[in-house]
């Protein structure tokens, strides 16, 4: 859309929800338009002047960021129907896909915790269940480590720049949203014993499975390598990934993620011989 045809104000749409488990309602703003401005701008500005195109007060619309430089993966929502990252979705670009307004909704694999933001624990969880880390057992100085080969860098590199954003899950129609609610006289153990039992039942998702290969490759973090190949061959592992390769679409780091899953998939073949003819 050229200069000149800009609108004066942006039409923005919003799906709204007070708190966890409360039903959800779309909202209606409008915002000056101004050259240069991303999502998280045009989210400042509906919270600047926390009022409807109908002119009724509302509280300001709440949503997640950080680093807003496509860093943090903390401001990500599904925008004008695509999941990706709000601080690099650009008002320009948008406009120019011929949008008539902007349209910002939560991802629906995750838990709302309030209108745009949602609780990212279970990927996180997943991570923690693949050792996603190198392993170390002291911070003093212990010296260079072992060298890794120029090409196993250049694989190493890609891999090492997932933010943990979510969009590959929200893409993915393998992962599945799953929701845990705090029983009444639950205390916050056997709570969070059941978040993780529910969790790690269910598709860990391709940025995990990215992560346990990017640390079964490295010099160091190889040693917890069984570790990782019990969890990707357990349930809710390698073996539910549908090969829909929808992640690889939406990465906004353009992380070659089905390559991974193609390597983690012939690890754990692999493996899985080695423990049936070692048992």
């Amino acid at each position: 859309m050229e200069e000149s045809r800009r609108p004066e104000k942006i039409n923005v749409r919003v799906l709204r929800q007070d708190g966890p488990g409360q039903p959800s309602y779309w909202e209606r703003h409008q915002v000056p338009y101004e050259e240069n401005m991303n999502v998280i701008s045009v989210l400042q500005k509906i919270a600047a002047h926390a009022a409807t195109v109908e002119g009724k007060s509302v509280p300001p619309v709440a949503w997640d960021c950080g680093c807003l430089e496509e860093v943090c993966g903390s401001c990500t929502m599904v925008i004008n129907g695509r999941v990706r990252q709000s601080c690099s979705a650009l008002v320009d670009r948008l406009l120019d896909d011929g949008c008539s307004e902007i349209e910002l909704r939560p991802m629906t694999k995750f838990p709302v915790v309030r209108d745009l933001m949602v609780d990212r624990s279970r990927l996180f969880r997943g991570l923690q269940r693949v050792s996603a880390w190198v392993p170390v057992d002291t911070y003093g100085d212990l010296g260079p480590g072992p060298r890794m080969q120029r090409k196993q860098q250049e694989q190493a590199y890609p891999l090492s720049e997932c933010m943990s954003c979510g969009c590959c899950m929200e893409a993915c129609p393998q992962y599945q949203k799953v929701e845990v609610y705090r029983r009444p006289g639950e205390t916050d153990e056997q709570f969070e014993e059941r978040k993780k039992e529910a969790f790690d039942q269910n598709f860990i998702g391709a940025a995990v499975i990215s992560q346990a290969v990017l640390f079964n490759n490295h010099p160091v973090g190889s040693a917890l390598e069984d570790e990782r190949m019990e969890a990707l061959t357990g349930p809710g592992g390698i073996q539910v990934c549908g090969n829909s390769q929808n992640c690889v679409s939406v990465c906004p780091k353009n992380i070659p993620l089905t390559t991974s899953i193609g390597r983690a998939g012939r690890a754990a073949t692999i493996y899985s011989f080695k423990k049936l003819f070692n048992s």
